[in-house]
């Protein structure tokens, strides 16, 4: 269909059914001055794709291409839940891990070389409830990205599957997510698949290699339908020049340095980095020897210094497929030196340290109340508590560089919610274990897979702090090297064989079954097969490194840090929470400041303690059980007379609960008045005999009663 906008262009839609419901593309309705721009339509999701694209190529010595994803709370009919700021500001960590899920299958989609300036952005304009508006955005993305008449060999699709039934499913409701067994992303092209990301229960290889199937067979709706659009629109194709190395230059510098890497530098890390440091400074210093000091300017010293890399990186290549060895000679499936250990730091309440060859990452674990756990306000959801957190910090100094320090980036974010999300399947139910819990890796060194240095250290400092986990969890970073056809799959890449690969993938799990994932490719798009069989290999990559941190700590500890917060639980009737907590928190206020304990209510009626002493949760949870709990037939109570009548009194034997004691019920012999046995104000011991159908209690002070 097509209508014409305020701007005199045909608007242009198409659509398709596609996994339940109608997906709609359409351009021309809004964004005039893009470069390309996309309405998106999945259901009542709307999703807003910009592209715009400079007009030269950037100095640049990378592809400077910019993908966000924005959250508009009006899109879900929301204010925000922040009492101060209510316009929306910097992204939310879920903002920034969407934008990054879109960015990283389309990136390698662009030919290396590509220096103009891309920004590309997918703003939810609308949000069906029903189900998550992430790769809606993605397609939304990549259609805009279509239109430029970029070299972008797109369109790329993606869909979120989850386990429904034993069924594979795509666009789950929010009930069904918190069920599924299986949280998978999967992005791909028509031919293949370009990014993976999954957290799961602790689910079979096997299992996760059938979703990657359904997946890329289920997305090929969308895939043709933004090629459908881009036939329809016949954007003009952009000129561009492809900045890549002067070829002359590439075979002057292959011709310096044969001969001189190869064996020559299969060499353990650091080693090898140094000895490939001290060549190149060489070259350098050769090569303005050779084209003159004042000739070899600063662009021309870094085109050699590109080739140069690309020298490198082809020597890596060539020693994995034609000799089996990596460079730092380890065989293809060979883990680096490992070495652990826990309790590092004497008041954190658990620590390790995890070393694998030069990535090494330090773990603190803190635990804390409830309380502490952090408020999450999206649009996606109502406000929720993130109990777990964990953090991932990688200054410059981890590389050896001199580097500003300021707020954690798009790959600290990442690569904290990645070692997070491997660990939450085996964390213990609040109810079980009423913390919250953050861990922080600190990462001290990197050489590749520091993302899986964090998840193996987090793992290792939880267990120091007496956190039951189910089982512990290990990682292990893998890469993929194609020569044609054939794969070749390395355990425990370093930086060196990431540069020079084709895909590197990040998998982690128990003995049980896989926990997280995260792949992605360089090349363009990879058939399932290849896929699943990097993944299976990953599995005794992963046994070694577990069991390396087994012998370091065999489970965890039986007892918390002394310097952790002492916590207890207790369920209470939901209806009695407004008993301990007063009119206006005066009641709960109380508690906490006599007893110098913490106290936290749920809704649900779980009530938590904490304080650093046992004497102050005692009194506390004494304090509140005497607020809430109920009478029982057979106790006996010490209670306070506070009415007499002439037929008995009423005493009180818990917070607003009054029973009467019948003037035949104080003693075992006939008592002529009230006032001979009991006054008001008097402390007595009554047995709570019977409570009728109306609520009303019925007491004895008799002596048999009382089994006296």
């Amino acid at each position: 269909m097509s209508s014409i906008n305020p701007n005199g262009k045909d608007i242009i839609s198409v659509s398709t059914e596609w996994c339940g419901k109608t997906l709609t593309l359409e351009v021309n309705r809004v964004g005039f001055r893009t470069t390309a721009s996309v309405l998106a339509r999945y259901g009542d999701t709307v999703v807003l794709g910009t592209a715009m694209v400079g007009d030269k190529p950037v100095v640049l010595d990378y592809f400077p291409l910019s993908i966000d994803y924005e959250e508009k709370f009006y899109a879900a009919g929301k204010i925000s839940g922040s009492r101060f700021i209510k316009r929306e500001g910097r992204p939310s960590d879920e903002a920034i891990l969407i934008g990054r899920l879109i960015d990283r299958p389309i990136r390698p989609l662009f030919p290396k070389g590509y220096r103009q300036e891309v920004q590309v952005v997918a703003s939810v304009l609308s949000m069906d409830p029903s189900f998550r508006p992430d790769v809606i955005g993605m397609i939304a993305a990549s259609a805009a990205l279509m239109l430029t008449g970029t070299p972008f060999d797109g369109p790329v699709a993606g869909l979120r599957v989850g386990r429904v039934d034993g069924e594979f499913k795509a666009f789950l409701t929010p009930e069904e997510r918190s069920e599924s067994e299986l949280d998978l992303v999967v992005a791909g092209i028509g031919s293949g698949i370009t990014m993976v990301e999954a957290g799961a229960k602790e689910v079979s290889e096997e299992l996760i290699g059938e979703g990657l199937a359904w997946a890329l067979e289920h997305m090929q709706p969308a895939v043709a339908l933004q090629n459908e659009l881009k036939e329809k629109v016949a954007p003009l194709e952009q000129e561009y020049e492809l900045v890549l190395p002067n070829e002359d230059i590439q075979k002057e510098v292959d011709a310096w340095v044969k001969g001189k890497l190869g064996e020559k530098t299969r060499r353990p890390y650091p080693e090898r980095n140094e000895m490939i440091n001290e060549l190149r400074w060489d070259f350098h210093e050769q090569m303005k020897k050779k084209v003159g000091e004042d000739d070899y300017t600063t662009a021309l010293r870094d085109e050699y210094d590109e080739a140069f890399t690309l020298a490198v990186h082809y020597d890596v290549r060539d020693g994995i497929v034609k000799n089996g060895l990596r460079p730092d000679g380890r065989k293809l499936d060979e883990v680096r030196q490992l070495s652990s250990e826990v309790g590092v730091l004497p008041r954190t309440h658990g620590s390790s340290i995890f070393t694998r060859g030069v990535t090494q990452g330090l773990n603190i674990v803190t635990l804390a109340p409830l309380s502490y756990a952090q408020m999450v306000d999206t649009m996606e959801q109502t406000d929720y508590e993130r109990r777990y957190m964990h953090h991932y910090n990688a200054p410059g100094y981890t590389v050896g560089e001199v580097r500003r320090l300021g707020s954690p980036g798009r790959r600290e974010i990442g690569h904290g919610y990645l070692a997070e999300r491997a660990l939450e399947p085996v964390l213990p139910a609040e109810e079980d274990f009423p913390y919250a819990i953050r861990s922080v890796t600190e990462i001290m060194s990197q050489n590749g897979s520091t993302s899986m240095a964090a998840t193996c250290s987090s793992c290792l400092a939880l267990m120091d702090a007496g956190v039951p986990l189910k089982r512990p969890v290990s990682g292990v970073a893998m890469g993929l090297m194609m020569d044609g056809d054939k794969p070749y799959v390395l355990t425990d890449i370093a930086d060196a064989e990431d540069f020079a690969g084709d895909m590197d993938f990040k998998v982690t799990g128990t003995e049980k079954g896989i926990t997280a994932i995260q792949m992605d490719m360089k090349v363009h798009g990879l058939p399932v097969d290849i896929l699943k069989q990097a993944i299976a290999q990953s599995g005794p990559g992963r046994k070694f490194i577990l069991d390396h941190m087994l012998t370091t700590l065999s489970g965890p500890r039986d007892h918390l840090s002394p310097y952790a917060p002492r916590i207890e639980k207790l369920m209470v009737n939901p209806e009695k929470i407004g008993a301990i907590i007063g009119k206006g928190g005066e009641t709960i206020n109380k508690i906490t400041k006599e007893t110098g304990a913490e106290v936290d209510i749920k809704d649900d009626g779980l009530v938590t303690v904490s304080a650093v002493n046992t004497e102050a949760i005692e009194k506390a949870l004494n304090w509140i059980k005497s607020l809430v709990e109920e009478p029982e037939v057979g106790k006996i109570y010490e209670g306070r007379v506070v009415t007499v009548k002439d037929f008995g009194a009423f005493v009180n034997i818990m917070p607003g609960i009054d029973g009467m004691l019948h003037i035949s019920a104080l003693s075992d012999k006939r008592v002529e008045s009230v006032t001979d046995v009991v006054k008001e104000g008097d402390t007595v011991r009554v047995k709570l005999m019977a409570i009728d159908d109306r609520g009303r209690l019925s007491l004895s002070m008799r002596p048999q009663d009382l089994g006296e």
